[in-house]
């Protein structure tokens, strides 16, 4: 755990420990290493597919399809993406383009046109590898509608191929010269992932090999996961929740990835833990509360289970009590991280008291600073709240094609800035205590409220709205919209909401809508949201 000596002790600063090295090779040798120490164990078992892999046999097939990739066409750096559900064939192109020192790009099974658009042209991806649809989504039909001018190949995950499409089984090539001279830098970027911030439309966030092996390695140290070890994988692979936290934690420390359903599905999960004898579960708070309500549906036989991971949003107490009880998830922890930071910055251990591990987010992880700052930049006592700052490996490469963002992010000393309010107490255990910037937390996916605003804004009978977040006992947050319709206008709720449907993901459709003759505003024209969440919560307690 971090330590401080002397007058440092009276600052928000503290860095971590730095006794395990850092991994300084590429997530395509991680993987061959974890053949070579455990070839026989099992490194991804698929439930609803029915696929085992053997870290030995995971191995081969990632090499294989890292050859194919080469042989298609690709070459190094380009960006190869991929919008699917939890399969396997998800995590094998996650380290066959770390093998083939290609870019994984990462999309959110819920994108919609406008988003998936925006998200390829951004990146500039060369190939996109999808499946049929997820949900009520048809993929095909969403891509057939898109002006995407550097998309040259299209792979198909489904059974038969669409026109214009190569299938998924066609890519592996059995002649692995194509991988001759291709060891990737650990400093060379591996993926990109797309996050709403606070600027409205996705920011494409830039990893390198180094940033997220190394923070997948110590997530699951700190986690207590090892060699033998099952993880139930039921968060997105999509987000760094299940590509860094569960994938890359797995690889490091040759315990085995278990997927239980393509989405989160709780029954689903509860089978896969009891089946597979599941030693660890990961999930958002919101999941669990649904597993927990699965259990007392239909009992099951959780006792493999001592630990996990709880992120994505803050846990209440009676959530993290039962979790520790009724899943005998004794060792379960708390981590707090962004996209832009690989993505953890500290984490509780399984031997911090209950108290902590629902009241704080746990310490600085290894080889990573974290301060809290004022509003001028200056670090500020313990016990202080500020924004809190990360710097170290973990920090992000950049934005994709966008250094103006990058800059105003992280700052000239390498601090990446979280926008989240923080307190550090004595010992170093870090508060969130609100959030400076405007995001909304929908059951741990992040929304930002401008790029809402900003779809809003084109319909036509529209002249004013402002998004915000207001609390949800399923979900912690949801997404309220205030709307000002234009004169004469007839327009309701229900057709605003059916505007936002098929055009964006369904999680940022607002679930309240109020129509207002203008918005609550500053003399200086700004608008505010304060106003807007005191009404709201006014409202509620009505």
């Amino acid at each position: 755990m971090a330590t401080q000596t002397g007058a440092l002790r009276t600052l928000a600063l503290s860095a971590g420990e730095i006794d395990v090295p850092l991994i300084e090779y590429g997530i395509g040798e991680a993987v061959a290493r974890a053949a070579t120490l455990w070839p026989s164990e099992d490194a991804l078992v698929s439930c609803h597919e029915g696929i085992r892999l053997t870290f030995g046999e995971l191995d081969r097939r990632v090499s294989q399809l890292a050859a194919g990739l080469r042989k298609l066409g690709l070459n190094r750096g380009d960006r190869v993406a991929v919008w699917a559900p939890t399969c396997a064939a998800w995590t094998l192109l996650q380290f066959a383009t770390a093998r083939a020192g290609l870019v994984f790009v990462t999309f959110n099974t819920a994108y919609r046109r406008v988003e998936l658009e925006h998200v390829l042209n951004l990146s500039g991806a060369r190939a996109i590898v999808m499946a049929p649809g997820f949900k009520d989504i048809d993929y095909a039909a969403e891509l057939a509608g898109i002006d995407a001018p550097e998309l040259e190949f299209r792979v198909w995950l489904g059974d038969v191929p669409p026109s214009g499409y190569l299938a998924f089984t066609e890519l592996p090539s059995s002649d692995l010269t194509w991988l001759d001279g291709v060891a990737p830098d650990a400093c060379e970027p591996v993926n990109i992932q797309f996050t709403s911030g606070t600027t409205g439309r996705p920011k494409g966030v830039t990893l390198t090999h180094r940033n997220i092996l190394n923070n997948g390695a110590d997530v699951g140290r700190r986690a207590g996961i090892g060699s033998g070890d099952r993880v139930c994988v039921p968060v997105p692979l999509y987000h760094c929740f299940g590509m860094v936290m569960a994938n890359l934690a797995c690889i490091a420390s040759g315990a085995t990835m278990v997927y239980p359903a393509p989405g989160f599905d709780a029954e689903a999960s509860l089978a896969a833990i009891e089946a597979e004898r599941c030693t660890h579960c990961y999930g958002v708070p919101t999941m669990f509360i649904a597993m927990l309500s699965a259990l007392d549906r239909q009992d099951r036989d959780l006792a493999s289970l001592r630990g996990g991971i709880m992120a994505g949003t803050t846990c209440p107490v009676e959530v993290m009590r039962r979790v520790m009880d009724r899943m005998h998830m004794r060792d379960v922890t708390i981590a707090y991280g962004m996209t832009e930071t690989s993505p953890v910055s500290t984490q509780t251990s399984a031997n911090d008291p209950i108290s902590v591990r629902v009241e704080t987010v746990g310490q600085v992880m290894p080889h990573i600073e974290i301060k809290i700052v004022d509003g001028l930049g200056e670090t500020v006592a313990r016990g202080t709240q500020g924004e809190l700052c990360t710097r170290g490996y973990s920090v992000m490469a950049g934005y994709w094609n966008d250094p103006d963002a990058t800059a105003k992010a992280v700052d000239r000393d390498g601090f990446m800035h979280s926008g989240d309010l923080a307190v550090m107490d004595e010992a170093g255990y870090v508060r969130i205590t609100g959030r400076a910037k405007d995001m909304i937390i929908r059951g741990g996916e992040n929304i930002s409220p401008r790029e809402i605003e900003e779809y809003l804004y084109r319909h036509a009978e529209i002249v004013d709205v402002a998004v915000i977040g207001v609390p949800d006992q399923q979900f912690g947050e949801i997404v309220c919209a205030w709307v000002v319709t234009a004169a004469g206008s007839t327009i309701d709720a229900d057709q605003i909401r059916a505007f936002c449907r098929g055009q964006l993901a369904h999680y940022k459709v607002p679930a309240i809508v109020r129509l207002v003759d203008q918005l609550p505003m500053t003399a200086s024209g700004k608008v505010q949201k304060f106003v807007m969440r005191q009404a709201m919560a006014a409202e509620e307690a009505l």
